[in-house]
């Protein structure tokens, strides 16, 4: 868990990026000695942009690769700039934006026979989870329970976003939960 001082380096750390995107279309690059050991640390994270309450972005890396505080601006820059769903967001837009970060806990598999005994497992709110069917993966993030709390359609519009059809099933499926830490 992050302490106040290292969630609000964080999120600075992702207002910056952005603001330095739009002048050199690049994320901000970080000097990590500037930051403590817990945001030098390898974790995965995701940057999720709203205007107006609405989604405006958002990217982030299932796996720690990089060191926290760099991760965070890289996926910030991302959202902003290089989610398909969106145009790059534009200077007078910044002040507009409201910026989340959630910190990716380690996936744990979920063992199942059959979809009812994988959606009896889900905690609705607390699970992240990754869907992979042969060479296709997608994630929701636990954020993603507010707008699809059902969990038969949160699990169905995950396929979706995975590329296969909400009724799909297979023996082959995979799934793993994380947790994630919010701010």
């Amino acid at each position: 868990m992050l302490n106040e001082k290292q969630k609000q380096q964080l999120h600075e750390v992702a207002q910056r990026s952005i603001e330095y995107g739009l002048d050199n279309n690049e994320p901000l690059k970080i000097k990590l000695s500037d930051y403590d050991q817990d945001l030098q640390t390898k974790r995965a994270s995701f940057v999720t942009l709203h205007k107006n309450k609405q989604l405006r972005g958002c990217i982030g890396i299932l796996e720690p690769l990089r060191p926290l505080a760099e991760d965070v601006s890289h996926n910030a820059f991302a959202a902003a700039f290089s989610d398909n769903r969106f145009p790059p967001v534009s200077s007078n837009e910044l002040s507009q934006l409201d910026i989340h970060i959630s910190i990716l806990g380690t996936p744990e598999e979920i063992i199942f026979d059959s979809e009812d005994e994988l959606i009896s497992q889900l905690k609705p709110g607390v699970d992240g989870l990754i869907l992979e069917e042969g060479r296709l993966k997608g994630t929701f993030l636990p954020s993603v329970w507010e707008s699809l709390p059902d969990k038969h359609d949160f699990i169905n519009h995950l396929k979706m976003k995975t590329g296969l059809p909400a009724d799909y099933w297979s023996d082959s499926i995979r799934v793993q939960r994380y947790t994630v830490e919010d701010f």
